[in-house]
């Protein structure tokens, strides 16, 4: 007993030391996303009671160590890794402030329905039909999430039992991914073809459809590599869905910024998948309000019956204030305009400069706040981030997390920082790094 209980304590050790070792060697990637024990570590650490009786879904994913990655921003790390628009810089402005304090003001210490306000559900109601072309009861067909990630968990967990097979596009945000896992359900891989600028690759799709298919998770646009879906692949894609009686949840993230006036096609509107598709809003990225956390989620009566229903036990309800300020922003839209040009004129700037980078390939991002650069000719995305926040202390994010071939990508965010300036000097000290990157040292 006494050697059994010495092996856990050496095992536990080791996972300890390696979480140590990272923050001595500073790696941001490392603090982003430690790998979990080794099989020989854990299955001795769960010979401990109290490790036994752990979900063993929950207790294999990888450890994030957030005081290492509070330690650098404390620092003074900038963080090109978060798709947190402007971080940390104020952005917001002063009508989606003003709502926020008024309801602070007016009793906004109190719960909402747990499903969202009633004037923010008519108000987002109102934005479907403007921007997406969708007419949708606010009462039947429309939850209010604290965030969109909490949306994607209930939209997920309505559908996905244990076994279930969740056809999952990649590379993809990592949550999408991560959540089948956690839920007991087959992530099945589809490889988004790379030479065509991460397009979905419909035959890929078609050869890994089982009887035990469920559900498809299509990131709209593609988070990481900011690929808008073009209209001819998702009507390809709505047939397949029906031909195998399958459902699709849609991460519409990044929906608010589209590059070059690109179509971009809600998916639920296409024929025969509004009873088939649940829409995963926010409006933490074009709207800039990701501390607000708001989120919504779209879906047919019968769907979203059940997530009415667990809205008490899966999302509370949403802040008081946030709605509030999420109704001012949704009603008087037009700061959003600001953002895309500088957005825009970011892109075009990240574009020219590590078109110069020896040994780096991208293509222009069609969507969204992202750039994902192809660094695999210089060495894995851990290794590579890590030089960079090294030696820039810059923090980017390792494409291993997305899923696929991200272990040879790093993706940059567009978003960071308000200042247009620090934020062009933060993208040339990242090239530089780039540039003068050695796997060998």
């Amino acid at each position: 007993m006494a050697d059994a209980a010495g092996g856990r304590s050496r095992a536990a050790a080791r996972h300890c030391r390696r979480v140590r070792d990272s923050r001595e060697r500073g790696s941001a990637a490392s603090c982003l996303a430690q790998p979990p024990p080794s099989r020989s570590e854990w299955n001795t650490m769960t010979n401990n009671a109290a490790y036994s009786r752990l979900n063993p879904h929950m207790a294999g994913v990888r450890r994030v160590d957030y005081a290492a990655l509070q330690d650098r921003i404390d620092a003074g790390y900038l963080m090109l890794g978060w798709a947190d628009p402007f971080f940390p810089d104020p952005c917001l402005p002063e009508h989606v402030i003003a709502a926020a304090k008024a309801t602070l003001d007016e009793g906004g210490a109190h719960y909402s329905l747990p499903i969202g306000s009633p004037q923010l559900r008519r108000t987002i109601a109102g934005k479907l039909a403007r921007v997406n072309g969708m007419s949708i009861d606010p009462d039947r067909e429309l939850i209010v999430t604290p965030g969109s990630d909490t949306g994607l968990w209930q939209a997920m967990q309505v559908v996905i039992s244990p076994g279930d097979e969740v056809l999952n596009p990649v590379p993809s945000y990592p949550s999408n991914v991560r959540n089948v896992e956690l839920m007991g359900g087959v992530n099945v891989p589809v490889p988004l073809d790379a030479e065509r600028d991460f397009a979905l690759d419909l035959d890929a799709l078609r050869q890994r459809i089982t009887p035990s298919s469920k559900l498809i998770v299509l990131t709209q646009p593609n988070n990481p590599t900011g690929t808008v879906h073009d209209r001819a692949t998702l009507e390809a894609l709505a047939k397949i869905v029906i031909d195998h009686d399958l459902l699709v949840v849609v991460d519409q993230a990044f929906e608010d910024v589209i590059y070059d006036g690109r179509e971009f096609v809600t998916f639920a509107t296409l024929p025969g998948m509004r009873e088939r598709t649940i829409t995963v809003f926010s409006l933490s990225k074009g709207m800039a309000m990701s501390g607000f956390r708001i989120g919504y989620t779209v879906a047919a009566p019968e769907i979203m019956a059940i997530m009415h229903g667990t809205a008490v036990n899966i999302l509370g309800a949403a802040n008081t204030a946030a709605q509030a300020a999420a109704v001012a922003a949704l009603q008087a839209p037009s700061f959003v305009d600001g953002y895309r040009r500088t957005f825009a004129a970011r892109r075009k700037l990240a574009t020219e400069i590590f078109a110069n980078v020896p040994g780096v390939r991208f293509s222009a991002p069609q969507a969204g706040l992202m750039l994902w650069l192809d660094t695999s000719s210089l060495g894995n995305s851990r290794d590579v981030a890590d030089h960079i926040a090294q030696k820039a202390r810059i923090i980017v994010h390792p494409g291993e997390n997305f899923g696929g071939i991200g272990s040879g990508y790093i993706r940059i965010m567009l978003s960071a920082l308000r200042d247009d300036i620090a934020f062009a000097d933060a993208l040339r000290r990242t090239a530089d790094c780039l540039g003068s990157f050695d796997p060998q040292n």
